[in-house]
């Protein structure tokens, strides 16, 4: 009946990983707020008086930035959303569990990727 056990992180290492989450929470949302600035930001560089071939170079790389910055604030949002589950989990008390095989996500991959929802055992699985 061993396998009735819920394996799960202590109360103290849930605590340590909820810092680092809200650090990276913190960070992650000021990153944000510079993607979403920058795409937003029309960035009129005053190409107006030079010669229209340079303009429209100007224009189509401007276009080419925005696109980029966009990916990368989806990506980002994305990454926060990751991070707020990952807050439910801790709340749950069922952060760090590997969803495939039910064991413990190894804490060094969590410090690394705190949203983690995989061990690499099961995600070598996936591959």
């Amino acid at each position: 009946m061993a396998e009735d056990i819920k394996v799960r992180y202590s109360d103290a290492d849930l605590a340590k990983f909820k810092v680092i989450i809200l650090e990276k929470i913190e960070k992650a949302n000021k990153d944000l707020e510079l993607l979403q600035s920058a795409y937003k930001n029309d960035g009129n560089n005053g190409t107006d008086d030079t010669s229209p071939t340079f303009k429209a170079f100007e224009e189509g790389s401007e276009t080419m930035s925005k696109e980029a910055n966009t990916q990368l604030a989806i990506r980002q949002e994305k990454f926060v959303r990751d991070l707020k589950n990952a807050m439910l989990r801790i709340e749950n008390k069922t952060y760090g569990v590997c969803r495939v095989t039910g064991k413990l996500i190894n804490p060094e991959r969590l410090k690394l990727v705190p949203h983690a929802t995989l061990s690499i055992e099961a995600k070598n699985m996936q591959s």
